[in-house]
Parts: structure tokens; sequence; C-alpha cells
């Protein structure tokens, strides 16, 4: 997981399928954060602020009462405890602070859940920036409690009716704004999707999870590393820079995406958004629409580093159904006092469904808790008392 091509690809997915007056602010963003990125003040400037504002670095929690009833350790990465309550913070910082290096002064951004739309509105108020999120109207409903937030942070949020009004389409209107306002807007994405260098970007800014925990495993382990590494997947930040701290290891890696919008299932490769990845499509080539409880898994593609590790081999990636989803939100709230977001929550489903079969009896089983599920708590509810009624 280093560097991609001169050209933005891995292996065969990546690269930057943009409009012609994009491209000039891709490549003047490649050179920013290239710099940045070998610039000791900036790498520093960006350590003080997860540490001293987003309260980096996350702990480890071993999970006993989950792990003896399932009958393998069970750690847990806690990106729930971040400020903003989600991974999200740490890409959002690091691409503020570039898009101030390059005196941009206005930010644009997509979010399906809310998370990515909530860190970055409050980066934008923490250094001055103005800000506009972009949302599905379907999102906007689910995840009313973030509206509020990025509104009461001074964020601008516009509905977006079009299409499945969910996050693809949050995604091609902040692309639209972009095109509109390159010489004094930076579009912060939210996962590793899009045109180069932006999948290669946000896993930098958010391998910080996997270099931590690897460390933290490590004080824990006896200098080991976990047999299994489990994170969500709908672009994939949380998993990707997860998996970023264990690719060189020997520890097996897995991203669960919803059975909804199970890309890396399709098989078929595509261009949206920017990059060549694999995608839900029709046979005539026509993206489809993704359909997951968990509005941030809600996306019809994956990012191209994780099409290229499922294409080596080097991870894989399974599917859970809602009601497996739901089922673990049950049980992990119960069995350790932690409500995983519906995002975080596809991770544990697969643990749960899996150990003591794909994941053998006593495997050590890393989990990313990439957010914690206070927002998604009216749909649990909701969705909780379905299931009783139904019963």
């Amino acid at each position: 997981m280093g560097p991609p091509t001169a050209r933005g690809y891995f292996g065969r997915f990546g690269g930057r399928f943009v409009p012609e007056p994009v491209v000039p602010a891709c490549r003047e963003l490649e050179a920013a954060f290239t710099d940045a990125w070998a610039d000791p003040a900036f790498r520093a400037e960006l350590d003080h602020h997860l540490r001293h504002y987003a309260g980096r670095p996350s702990p480890v929690t071993d999970c006993r009462g989950l792990g003896a009833a399932l009958g393998v350790r069970v750690l847990v990465k806690r990106e729930d405890l971040n400020h903003t309550g989600s991974h999200k913070i740490n890409n959002v910082l690091g691409q503020a602070l570039l898009a101030r290096r390059m005196g941009k002064r206005r930010i644009v951004a997509e979010t399906g859940a809310g998370q990515h739309g909530v860190a970055t509105a409050t980066a934008c108020a923490l250094f001055g920036l103005e800000c506009v999120v972009y949302m599905g109207e379907v999102d906007v409903a689910r995840q009313r409690l973030n509206v509020e937030r990025m509104e009461l942070l001074g964020a601008t949020v516009v509905p977006v009716t079009s299409g499945s009004r969910t996050l693809k389409d949050a995604v091609n209107e902040a692309l639209r704004h972009w095109v509109a306002a390159v010489d004094d807007t930076h579009y912060c994405i939210g996962s590793v999707m899009g045109p180069h260098p932006y999948p290669w970007l946000v896993r930098e800014f958010q391998r910080v999870i996997g270099e931590e925990a690897r460390g933290q495993c490590a004080d824990l382990l006896d200098g080991g590393t976990p047999t299994h590494v489990i994170a969500c997947v709908g672009g994939g930040s949380n998993a990707a820079g997860t998996f970023a701290g264990f690719a060189d290891t020997d520890a097996e890696l897995i991203g669960v995406e919803a059975a909804g919008g199970a890309a890396i299932g399709s098989d078929l490769v595509g261009v949206v958004h920017g990059s060549k990845s694999m995608l839900l499509q029709d046979d005539a080539g026509q993206v489809l629409e993704a359909y997951s409880v968990s509005a941030g898994l809600d996306y019809p593609g994956i990012g191209p580093e994780h099409a290229h590790l499922s294409d080596i081999g080097r991870a894989h990636y399974p599917s859970v159904t809602d009601d497996e989803v739901i089922e673990a939100v049950r049980v992990v709230s119960r069995t350790e006092g932690l409500i995983p977001a519906l995002e975080s929550a596809h991770a544990f489903a697969y643990l749960l469904r899996e150990a003591g079969r794909a994941i053998p009896h006593g495997s050590t089983v890393l989990v990313t808790l990439s957010g914690r599920g206070d927002k998604d708590m009216e749909q649990i509810s909701d969705l909780l008392a379905q299931r009783k009624e139904s019963q």
C-alpha cells in the first residue's frame, strides 16, 4: 500500500477521469499534497491537531465478553472516540490544512451518513473556511441530527433531489460545484475514491488508524499481530487506513460491504466519480443504485485500491445483510456497552457470522469501530421495533 503510479493507478484501477477544467485542479492538488506530505512542518501541525483537537491516539479495547462468546479474541480500534464521533476527522483535518496551504478559502464536500459532513464543517469552523456540504435528500431525512450539527457549525447543507437522492448523487453535485469554482474552492472528498490523487491522499491521511493499531496490538499481543483485521467498506477510507498498518504482515484483511452495495461481488469494472474501479452495473454498463440500511455504505462502487487488493488476493470483501447488521448492533451493545454506527456494525456482523467458521476459534481479530451509533439511534430503534413485531 505505497504510492500509486504516476498516472494514479493501483494495478489496473484508479486513474483520473474528469472534465478538462478539473485536470489542472487535480494536478495542483497532487503537487501540493506531495510537497506537504514531505514537509516536516506540515506533518507536525497535522499531528498536533490530531492529538490536541481530535483526541488521538484512539485506544484499542480488548472486548473480553464478546470474545468469550465467539471463541476468538476481539480487539476493537476505537475511532468512535475521536472528536465528531468517527474516523472522518483524520482525513478532514489533513485536507483542510492542505486547502489553507493552497490558498483556498472555500470547501465543498459530500456526505452520506453525515459524519464526513460534520467533520468537514468542524474543520472549516476551526480554520475559518467557508463550507458547503451536499447530502442526498433521503440521507437528510434519516440523518437529521447530523444536518443540524453541520448547520450549527456554520455549513450550508444542500439537499440533493436527483437520482437515488443518496451518497452517489451527493458526490455528483459536489463535483459539479467544484468544476464551477476550482479557483478558490477545494473539494474535500470523504473516502478513498474519486480522481487521482484523492484515493492515495485520503488513505495517507487515514493511515494513522492502522499505524496506531499495529503498535497497540503489538503491546497487547507480545509483539504479535492479529490473525484477522476487519473493517466496513463503502468507499473504504477507514478500511484503507486500517489495512495500511497491516498490509505487510500475515494478517488476513477483510473489508465488509453491504449486501445491497457489494461492488467487489459484482466483479464488474467501470468508471464513476473520476476513477476506474469495481462497480454495481447492469448489462448495458449503467451504474446501478446501491442500497444499505447504512447511509454511509449506500454507494455503488468501491475505492480503486480496494479493488486492487481484491484483484491480487491480498484482501477479500464479503458482504452482510441488513438483518445481520441490526443483530450485530444489538449484540455488541449488550455485550460490550458499545453502540456501533450502522456502518461499523457491518464489520461486527461478519465477525458474528464467521467466528468458528471462516475465522477459526482461537483467532485474534482486530475490528475497526469507525464511528459511534448516536447518529443512527432513531433508525436503529425503528428497525429493532420492526424486527420485534415480525417475530
